[in-house]
């Protein structure tokens, strides 16, 4: 699983994802929340397996969950942690 840390991403790396639940979110400069159930429960649409995306929780269960599931469907994802 492929993992970077916040201070390395940069906003021209592509869309960076909270997992976190909407009452626990802190946006992180451009950053955009969704819900782990509903990227998993379709996929394709939310994603586009040309685009690398980006994902961080705060305790990284949510991210390591994302990035191994969408790694299997094909789909260029990639842990970030702070």
């Amino acid at each position: 699983m492929k993992t970077i840390s916040i201070d390395e991403y940069r906003m021209d790396m592509g869309p960076l994802i909270s997992l976190e639940d909407e009452s626990d979110f802190v946006s992180i400069k451009g950053s955009i929340n969704l819900k782990l159930s509903k990227i998993l429960d379709n996929p394709s649409k939310y994603l586009d397996k040309t685009k690398t995306y980006y994902f961080y929780c705060y305790n990284g269960t949510r991210s390591t969950r994302a990035v191994r599931i969408l790694s299997v469907y094909g789909y260029k994802a990639v842990k970030v942690i702070k």
